[in-house]
């Protein structure tokens, strides 16, 4: 009786551990992971078909920038700070004013009444100098400022990967949107996405996931950087090690538009979203059986890959960077 029970329950365990592993059989088992170039730890703009906040990347060979260290603060140099600037600015006032007057460098120390009066004078003195020294060093921190007062008016992409100001990248069903997306970061110039390339973004969507199915590793490498194909080989002898084979079939693009795409010095990037549907199995390469559990009805997936080229190459030269989950 009890070996019956526990043959029970590793039955079940076995059957929740495959369906678990299933759900996320597909390439890239559901994480996010690769580069986006300077953008690769920034979220994507969001569009109508990922509408909500992209997976942040958990896997990337691109280190993250060191944060800058503070400026020191420097003190300031304006006559008068502290105290003994205070006392030989006085003395020195005194002495000054005692010239004027005829008395010689100390006169103006003659009396109790004329050394008040003379500490009064210097402090107003003192007091709309450093007024002055302040405005003028305001405006030269205000002049200095990278962009001045008009940089703040064109921070940032506008929302639903769209140009600030501009109507949004709308995609529409079985392909893609086109034209601009969203603003720019400071290291990074605007990227024009025609129509030639959304067909090869389409076009690779099932070509990765077809080399992937067949544990075509050569492929892999060709139409993807070797930061994401060293990835995808991992999961493909990970199911190897397993004696199982992930059978990815019936990949369709339901709907896609872009989230944003620019140039950087030595490369051209863009993400896209995309929503597709695909049949997505485990098969043991021994028998060839679908592992117990698994769903043959096809599933949909919305997420988003950014694909990176050499600047100026045509569009067949877009490779697969990154692939992000979409929330």
């Amino acid at each position: 009786m009890n070996f019956r029970k526990f043959a029970v329950f590793a039955a079940l365990a076995a059957a929740l551990s495959i369906g678990a592993v299933d759900a996320y059989a597909r390439p890239g088992g559901g994480s996010s992971f690769g580069s986006r170039g300077a953008k690769t730890y920034t979220a994507p703009p969001s569009t109508r078909t990922a509408p909500g906040a992209a997976a942040p990347i958990q896997r990337s060979v691109t280190p993250r920038a060191a944060p800058s260290a503070p400026n020191a603060t420097r003190p300031s140099s304006g006559f008068g700070r502290g105290l003994m600037g205070g006392l030989l600015g006085g003395l020195l006032g005194a002495g000054l004013f005692g010239m004027l007057f005829g008395h010689g460098l100390m006169g103006g120390l003659g009396g109790l009444t004329s050394f008040l009066g003379l500490l009064l004078q210097i402090g107003l003195i003192v007091l709309v100098v450093r007024l002055a020294m302040n405005w003028f060093r305001n405006r030269q921190a205000a002049g200095a400022a990278p962009g001045g007062a008009q940089g703040a008016a064109y921070g940032g992409p506008a929302p639903n990967g769209g140009l600030a100001g501009g109507a949004p990248n709308a995609g529409f069903g079985g392909g893609f949107g086109s034209g601009f997306a969203g603003q720019p970061a400071a290291s990074t110039t605007p990227l024009e996405i025609v129509q030639s390339d959304y067909q090869a973004f389409e076009r690779r969507l099932g070509e990765v996931q077809a080399a992937f199915s067949a544990e075509d590793v050569g492929t892999l490498r060709r139409i993807c950087t070797p930061e994401v194909a060293a990835n995808l080989e991992q999961e493909i002898a990970d199911n190897a090690a397993r004696g199982l084979v992930n059978k990815v079939t019936g990949v369709r693009l339901l709907q896609g538009d872009l989230a944003e795409s620019w140039r950087e010095p030595d490369a051209d990037y863009a993400t896209v979203a995309m929503r597709f549907s695909l049949n997505d199995v485990l098969v043991e390469k021994a028998t060839g059986r679908t592992v117990p559990g698994a769903s043959t009805i096809p599933e949909e997936v919305t997420e988003l890959w950014t694909f990176r080229r050499a600047p100026g190459a045509d569009s067949s030269a877009w490779t697969l960077s990154a692939m992000q989950q979409a929330a």
